[in-house]
């Protein structure tokens, strides 16, 4: 499998006046008591390592002891605006046990960890840099996935929830060789809608390492589930194929799978249930997404260059002229959701790509 190149820094993109009332309509918008510049004021760190004592690529940072005080204050504020109401009674009961800051990729996320002293339950959340693309990559997450997602944005300052799951490329390796046939079949099922909706919503980059497994007990089986954790790659790259999952070396395994236990037949369906239950989300969300998509069509989250060849691709695949006349990433997104609601009640799954 030819392995396909991903721009090397993505730049992070600010947050227009239209983007920032969106949020502040939609209660994303709210004040909080840190920003992200202020956590890089740490004084030292040690790296992590993870069980097997393989470098994870995270460090543990810590600071000085008269402004560790006041961050871990404002880290607890920031969980319970993020997680309830914002009251500060619960402060005495949760401790910082961690602050971790990312080394790799483009967003340098700091991971903080808040634990409850009196029950020792711990979730982590975010605290980044507010990325204009990343944030459309979270709303469209929002509405038009199986999932909900919370997060924050104040100023240059973007707080996001932990997303829970293994990671793919761990699942792939050590989880999915011990899975059973109905179990393989089922995450096929599954990698097959997951590639549908990253492809129709133009999230870019799903490797392995950017989705988790989420695996769900029922009464009498596990349901597997993939999730996308990484949204810097909403409508930024100008290739069509790196919003297809299908497509990384990283997911060959997957692949691989789907081929050997689905036939094309079942594979088509599943897009076909895919699109439809888009389109159902869209409609759900019909407002708040010409919101939404009104703000990005007007703003600047790529290059000339990657708009101009992913409009071209994207009319090969679906010989749709209306994509030529595209301008901006937005305008590309608004008219592959506005070719979805045309056309998936009429499609013919043996005529899918």
């Amino acid at each position: 499998m030819k392995d396909l190149k991903i721009s090397k820094k993505k730049p992070s993109f600010q947050i227009s006046e239209k983007l920032s009332n969106y949020l502040t309509e939609y209660n994303r918008n709210i004040e909080i008591p840190i920003f992200y510049e202020d956590l890089l004021r740490f004084q030292g760190s040690i790296v992590v390592y993870d069980e097997d004592d393989n470098d994870t690529l995270w460090i543990r940072v810590y600071y000085n002891d008269y402004e560790r005080e006041e961050i871990e204050m404002s880290l607890k504020k920031v969980y319970t605006i993020l997680h309830s109401d914002g009251n500060e009674d619960t402060h005495p009961f949760l401790s910082v046990d961690a602050i971790d800051y990312c080394t790799f990729g483009n967003s340098r996320p700091f991971r903080i960890k808040i634990r409850n002293i009196l029950n020792d339950n711990f979730t982590y959340f975010y605290v980044k840099v507010a990325d204009a693309s990343r944030i459309y990559g979270l709303e469209f997450e929002h509405m038009l996935s199986p999932y909900n997602i919370h997060f924050l944005v104040y100023k240059d300052t973007l707080i996001e929830e932990h997303i829970a799951g293994i990671p793919g490329d761990v699942f792939i390796k050590t989880m999915l060789p011990n899975c059973t046939r109905s179990e393989k079949a089922q995450i096929a099922k599954e990698f097959v809608k997951f590639n549908e909706r990253c492809m129709i919503r133009l999230l870019g980059d799903m490797r392995s390492y950017n989705y988790v497994i989420v695996p769900t007990h029922d009464f009498d089986h596990v349901v597997y589930k993939i999730r996308a954790i990484d949204f810097d790659q909403q409508s930024y790259e100008g290739k069509f194929n790196i919003y297809r999952p299908q497509f990384f070396k990283e997911n060959l395994e997957m692949v691989k799978m789907v081929s050997q236990i689905l036939k094309k037949l079942s594979i088509n369906q599943y897009k076909t249930e895919e699109r439809s239950i888009l389109v159902k989300r869209l409609k759900s969300f019909n407002d708040r997404i010409e919101l939404l998509l009104s703000s990005m069509k007007e703003d600047t989250i790529s290059t000339y260059a990657h708009i101009d060849n992913l409009k071209n691709e994207i009319f090969k695949y679906s010989k749709d002229e209306k994509f030529l006349n595209c301008n901006s990433m937005g305008q590309i997104l608004s008219c592959g959701l506005d070719f979805l609601v045309t056309n998936y009640k009429n499609v013919n799954p043996l005529k899918l790509n």
